[in-house]
């Protein structure tokens, strides 16, 4: 009869799943599924509201990454009120927005690195669980783990000076923005006391990435080796080709590095993107249509977004990134694991670019909205820390939001991710008399490589947690429950 083993929940992940590996008599893994066991309900939510609640409403979505969608609906709403999109706002409201949007993607990658990735690389993805935990990291290293705190703390200090609040602001509003960057606030975070001040953090950025060389050059069997597949990958890259992590066109390349997606406007994403549902999850799995549903699955992403761009246009980040390209000979780089490199580089160009929109006196003064003819259609676009989110919307003559379509970052990443798990479980488990909770937590180690939310990317009411069991034919042999 074979086994089945459930992993239920997977931990150190935002949101609830849960990993079923089937092995036949042999011992031969034969399946592995990823399944998102929640149920999101946010397309429906806010059908009926007055469209300009959206950038309020749908942020609810998330209490870790809520910027992202406040500023993926703003940027549709800025189509659907005739601002156009991107470029298309005011100085001082577009760089409100990127200061805002830099923020987010500095608090996110900080909090995934240090407090959810971190453990796995020092204590190992065979510690006891008790120590797989920042915890256990604050008692081993306590300055790697108040530098990732105090990280975190500052890019929250920046979305609370640019939207209003640290969680689930209001700064972003169809056509712009609703205030400027205050003098206080401009003087605290550029020269305030260190640590929280932008100088303090580059050195922090450029600190995460030094210890992240040493355990890379110490653990290249972890880092290389746990898991590589060929992908193809999309993200949004500026017009000349640079990472942009607010605004640009989307472009994709397929596993062997030709681009597949050539830079389009991403208003037009639904020509080139599909969704398909299978039985087995609520989230959906993206693909691109000219490649079909088997073949035209893509990964997004700080790896995606690196092995897309160019160049990056900080001069920390672009010396960084040159490094990370050399390291594959110029290539794509097809080993999940790296996307924690390429986080940690994304961190130091945000703090980069901080720097840079702090000192702009655009922040300070300038008309703070734009508005022109109204359309009833429009999309928004930009790179959340997980990926590319894309938010799209449809009004009816009364003003209110009549259809909604979100494909969020960790959507986008479904079947890389479920490609993930089945290469580690093959690789752990096959042929093994007892599955260990090592092998167990390797699975885990593989998904968190892309950091995923599942609370944006399905939604359900009530506490829905992930479990991975094994069984031996009916009879359960081991659940591993996490609430």
């Amino acid at each position: 009869m074979g086994q089945k083993i459930t992993i239920e929940p997977v931990t150190r992940v935002e949101g609830h799943g849960k990993v079923t590996i089937h092995l036949d008599n042999d011992g031969q893994v034969t399946q592995t599924r990823l399944h998102i066991v929640e149920f999101r309900g946010f397309e429906r939510f806010v059908q009926g509201r007055p469209y300009w609640e959206a950038p309020v409403l749908v942020q609810r979505l998330c209490g870790i990454c809520p910027v992202s969608h406040h500023l993926a609906a703003a940027k549709a709403l800025d189509v659907i009120v005739g601002a156009g999109t991107g470029e298309g706002l005011t100085p001082t409201g577009e760089k409100m927005r990127r200061l805002m949007h830099y923020g987010q993607i500095f608090q996110s990658h900080s909090l995934h690195f240090f407090h959810l990735a971190s453990p796995d690389l020092l204590f190992g993805i065979d510690a006891d669980p008790v120590k797989r935990n920042v915890l256990a990291l604050a008692l081993e290293n306590k300055d790697l783990a108040v530098q990732g705190v105090m990280m975190r703390k500052f890019g929250q200090e920046i979305i609370a000076a640019t939207a209003g609040k640290k969680i689930h602001g209001t700064g972003a509003i169809p056509g712009g923005i609703n205030k400027h960057l205050s003098a206080e606030d401009k003087e605290r975070l550029l020269n305030g006391p260190a640590p929280l001040n932008i100088d303090s953090m580059i050195d922090w950025s450029l600190a995460a990435l030094e210890f992240f060389d040493d355990y890379h050059e110490k653990n290249k069997g972890v880092i290389d080796q746990f898991v590589e597949f060929p992908s193809s990958y999309l993200s949004l890259v500026r017009k000349d080709g640079a990472l942009d992590l607010y605004h640009g066109v989307l472009r994709a390349k397929d596993s062997k590095g030709s681009i597949i997606l050539h830079d389009v406007d991403y208003q037009d994403y639904y020509k080139y993107i599909d969704e398909e549902v299978r039985n087995w999850s609520y989230m959906k799995f993206p693909y691109l249509k000219e490649l079909g549903k088997q073949e035209g699955w893509y990964s997004v992403g700080p790896l995606a977004r690196l092995n897309n761009a160019e160049f990056i246009d900080t001069p920390l980040a672009q010396k960084e990134f040159e490094k990370f390209k050399a390291y594959t000979k110029g290539g794509l780089n097809h080993m999940p694991m790296h996307a924690h490199w390429a986080r940690l580089i994304e961190i130091l160009h945000a703090a980069e670019k901080m720097k840079e929109l702090l000192q702009d006196p655009d922040l300070m003064e300038g008309e703070l909205i734009i508005k022109g003819m109204k359309k009833m259609e429009g999309v928004g676009l930009l790179e959340a820390p997980r990926g590319t989110l894309f938010h799209h919307y449809k009004i009816n003559e009364q003003d209110q939001i009549k259809m909604c379509n979100l494909i969020v970052s960790t959507t986008n990443n479904n079947q890389p991710m479920n490609e993930a798990v089945n290469q580690v479980a093959k690789k752990m488990m096959t042929g093994k008399e007892e599955i260990t909770e090592a092998m167990m937590n390797a699975v885990e180690v593989a998904i968190r490589a892309y950091d995923p939310c599942l609370s944006c990317a399905t939604h359900a009411l009530g506490q829905m947690p992930l479990e991975i069991s094994l069984y031996n034919g009916d009879k359960l042999l081991h659940k591993k429950r996490n609430i």
